[in-house]
């Protein structure tokens, strides 16, 4: 029955009354349910406060392994990347690709430009060429009555750069865009736009009132105003090259076959979208991980970078190759909106750990660190692929996953660890080999 279910004011509760409903609604009264909940609770209650404060209705903190992976050699300076992931093997790669290309002269990461889009969506019933110029009289007063809302943002160097009407009444019957393009700094920014498309929405709205056109020209159906997170013109490159001849450091491990396939593969990901969506998702292993780290909006990243990689109407690689000359380059384009102030950046104690960890970073800095991650990350999982396969090293990092899951003593996950030392790690060989051991052990227990 839902009636036992339903609560209302759920919100206004103690942290401690949620849990006490949601156990007796949901687990049956379970006391270690509480006990669980209750032993991830920071044991600072100011620490916790803060943490209890970021979302409604929290009853716990729910952890992921923060790890860092070193020797992030990117624009000449060394870096220890810290990185937020529950993915094995992720953190590793990033760490063994790093070094890697540190010994052919690091990433060389480059922002290309920082701006910013957001929109007032509305409804308007007039010709189009008449709102256009229309928008272009009236353009001022969108800069000049916005000036207390850009005036710390334009101390810093950014603000509003451009203001233009667009029409896509082709693709919904009277529909049109007032767009905004902004630089919002170190800041994400996306209050800031927010409420800039906001007052603009305003303005437009009485300037249409007051002008001279036609009634029906007027009239405006304001639908809404946000911030888009695709942002195609904030972009980052990063890249890695050396000769061909470089490629592999190991003698059994041809340099030019592999350049081939590594090639052929990057192909295929931009040919393929059931293969695309498996190699992308695989550069924001490593993209993700940073910008959780350092407390931006991984969401908003990984939305704006699927949305960038079907820019040409196909979903296609975010990474490229070019082998030329004996030369191998590397490279990725990648929108990313990230700040490194604001938001949970000084409040949550990690976040702000890992700005530290990273020197505290301006935003383009951050856009570049974190390229070359996803970069380091997209090269590891391509290498692997075109030679041994991505189960050897990824199944070896889930080995301890799997040993831990069955309640393997240390004694046992040594034995087995060198068991799979050189060898292809499978679940099921895993398991057996487990069994095996346990069932030793208790037949030498029986007979001392």
């Amino acid at each position: 029955m839902l009636n036992n279910k339903v609560v209302k004011g759920f919100s206004k509760l103690s942290k401690e009354a949620k849990i006490e409903w949601i156990t007796n609604e949901y687990l049956s009264g379970d006391d270690q349910s509480i006990k669980l909940l209750k032993s991830y609770w920071h044991e600072d209650a100011k620490v916790q406060k803060v943490h209890d404060e970021f979302i409604e209705n929290t009853i716990t903190n729910f952890y992921i392994p923060f790890g860092v992976a070193p020797n992030f050699l990117i624009n000449g300076q060394v870096y220890c990347i810290p990185m937020a992931i529950e993915e094995s093997s992720v953190v590793a790669a990033a760490a063994k690709n790093a070094s890697f290309w540190m010994k052919r002269g690091g990433f060389k990461s480059k922002v290309i430009s920082t701006t910013k889009i957001g929109h007032v969506h509305f409804a308007w019933y007039g010709d189009f060429k008449v709102l256009k110029e229309f928008i272009e009289s009236i353009k001022s007063k969108f800069f000049e009555e916005t000036k207390e809302l850009t005036k710390n943002m334009n101390s810093r160097g950014g603000g509003i750069l451009d203001i233009k009407v667009l029409d896509r009444s082709d693709l919904e019957p009277n529909y049109y865009q007032l767009q905004g393009k902004f630089e919002t700094c170190d800041a994400m920014g996306a209050n800031f736009i927010n409420s800039l498309l906001e007052k603009f929405s305003k303005i437009l709205e009485r300037e249409l009132q007051a002008s001279n056109l036609e009634e029906r020209e007027k009239k405006i159906v304001i639908i809404m105003c946000i911030l888009s997170n695709y942002t195609p013109e904030c972009i980052v490159r990063c890249e890695v090259n050396c000769n061909v001849d470089e490629l592999s450091d190991d003698p059994e491990l041809d340099s030019n076959e592999f350049a081939k396939k590594f090639q052929q593969a990057i192909h295929v990901a931009n040919i393929e979208p059931y293969r695309a969506t498996t190699h992308n998702k695989g550069i924001f292993n490593g993209i993700d991980a940073v910008v959780i780290a350092t407390g931006n909006d991984f969401r908003a990243v990984e939305a704006c970078g699927h949305t960038y990689a079907s820019k040409t109407g196909q979903y296609r690689s975010l990474s490229n190759v070019e082998i030329k000359n004996g030369k191998f380059k590397f490279w990725i384009d990648l929108p990313i909106a990230v700040g490194t102030v604001g938001g949970l950046t000084s409040l949550h104690p990690m976040v702000k750990f890992s700005h530290q960890l990273l020197g505290n970073p301006n935003a383009k800095k951050l856009m570049e660190i974190i390229a070359a991650a996803g970069l380091a990350q997209n090269f590891g999982a391509l290498r692997s692929l075109v030679t041994t396969g991505i189960q050897k090293g990824h199944m070896k990092m889930h080995l301890l996953n799997i040993l831990n899951q069955l309640g393997a003593t240390k004694i046992e996950i040594k034995k087995i660890k060198d068991h799979f030392n050189d060898k292809v790690v499978e679940h099921s060989a895993v398991v057996n080999l487990f069994h095996e051991l346990r069932k030793v052990n208790q037949e030498n227990i029986i007979t001392k």
